[in-house]
């Protein structure tokens, strides 16, 4: 498989992203949001929806540290995504504040430990 990391335009605040420095960056650094790009695994850009997905909560997640849970707002698909270290750390805090999503989720990856 090979992942692409690139850097984007946001398309929920317009800001325009630099690619990522040591992995795939998949969301924007200053709201948070991302698109539905991924399919199975991060990088793979093999989703066909596309649609803008909301961040929704933060949760620690073990080796991984910080962790963004993201929903789709056209399909309805769940991801969670390391929190990167350019992020707006504001944004992350007030994030953190959510309540976690439990119950009656599937994710798309989780992330390998």
């Amino acid at each position: 498989m090979k992942k692409i990391n690139e850097g984007f335009k946001c398309m929920h605040c317009g800001l325009t992203v630099p690619k990522a420095n040591q992995t795939c960056r998949n969301h924007c650094t200053k709201c948070l949001y991302s698109l539905h790009v991924d399919d199975n695994d991060p990088g793979d850009r093999a989703s066909e929806c596309g649609g803008l997905m909301a961040p929704l909560a933060i949760d620690k997640s073990g080796k991984k540290g910080f962790m963004i849970f993201h929903k789709c707002l056209e399909c309805g698909k769940m991801t969670k995504n390391k929190v990167a270290d350019d992020d707006d750390m504001e944004e992350v805090i007030n994030l953190s504040a959510n309540p976690l999503p439990r119950q009656n989720y599937r994710f798309a990856f989780t992330p390998k430990h």
